[in-house]
């Protein structure tokens, strides 16, 4: 126990420095500063830690919650480069990978499909999805709809009309994916048989509740509900979602699922309640008992090493641009 302490507080103390540096930037905006540190973060935050991010003290809270608004700005901002930088390609989509972590946004996306066709009741053949949060970069929304949903529509939501605009221009060389994605700022959920949660719509725990429960009492009965949360040291990056508090917006959990390797990404999959029961107090997990959490194979050391190349790949891509 005591090992593990010294490993929790020497974790928060570099994450703590890494805060500090990120604050001090003149800008978030991707050139070589700006990539090294958030490499250095996140090459942080991947490995396995004894760390519960939740049950630290108020001052490491209020660090962490600063760390990931300055990630979700970080973020939004590399989106928007890359989506420039691809716009300038007759067909963008012929030249996805430029972006360094594209290859994530594969394996995450697959992930969610394989939980999709395993634990939603019945298999997975949406006619429409929702993506919200989709920003200037729709890579998630892209690979389920060449990969693993070849007949299904995607309308994508995000807040900001220029990251739709981006997003829009990507697709403007494809026929069937032009057809097939929409981008929109607001829409009735209804239509859709399974929506996706970005990680970052919602960044505080009360954020998130609230756009949960906008989901629970807009979506249709029955519809499944993919929300993307955090594990670990990676709460240092991504929101923590509590499986509870999904079924206290209206869902009944069915998987969660801690990966281990290049996917930094929890995923929670849940299923819109039309019994009523949720809002009963029984919970998201009273229709299949204990939620059964999947975690896959581990490959932290090539992991690791993979981030360091990406450092160099951020480098060369700027002096491309």
């Amino acid at each position: 126990m005591e090992s593990q302490n010294k490993e929790v507080d020497a974790l928060v103390q570099k994450i703590t420095g890494l805060h500090a540096a990120i604050s001090k930037l003149p800008s978030l905006s991707p050139c070589p500063d700006v990539n090294a540190l958030f490499t250095d973060l996140v090459t942080a935050c991947v490995p396995p830690s004894p760390v519960d991010v939740t049950k630290l003290g108020p001052e490491a809270q209020k660090m962490r919650e600063g760390l990931i608004r300055l990630c979700s700005e970080a973020e939004g901002k590399l989106e928007a480069h890359y989506s420039d930088m691809l716009a300038a390609f007759d067909n963008p989509l012929d030249h996805l990978g430029v972006f360094p972590y594209y290859s994530n946004y594969i394996n995450l996306s697959k992930l969610e499909y394989e939980l999709l066709a395993r634990y939603v009741p019945g298999g997975i053949a949406p006619a429409r999805v929702a993506f919200i949060g989709s920003g200037p970069l729709p890579f998630s929304s892209f690979v389920l709809a060449a990969r693993h949903l070849p007949d299904t529509v995607f309308d994508n939501y995000d807040l900001c009309g220029a990251a739709n605009d981006r997003a829009s221009r990507l697709f403007r060389a494809d026929k069937d994916l032009g057809a097939r994605m929409s981008f929109h700022t607001a829409g009735e959920l209804r239509a859709y048989d399974v929506v996706f949660l970005a990680a970052l719509v919602g960044m505080a725990a009360e954020e998130k509740a609230k756009v949960i429960a906008h989901l629970g009492a807009h979506m249709a009965d029955g519809a499944a509900l993919v929300v993307r949360s955090a594990h670990g040291a990676r709460g240092f990056l991504y929101p923590i979602v509590d499986p509870e508090g999904i079924g206290r917006g209206g869902f009944e959990v069915l998987a969660v699922c801690h990966p281990d390797d290049d996917v930094v990404n929890s995923v929670i999959i849940a299923r819109k309640s039309d019994d009523g029961g949720l809002q009963n107090g029984r919970g998201g997990q009273h229709a299949r008992g204990t939620v059964p959490v999947v975690s896959p194979p581990c490959r932290f050391g090539q992991m690791v090493a993979d981030l360091t190349q990406k450092r160099d790949e951020f480098a060369t891509a700027e002096v491309a641009f």
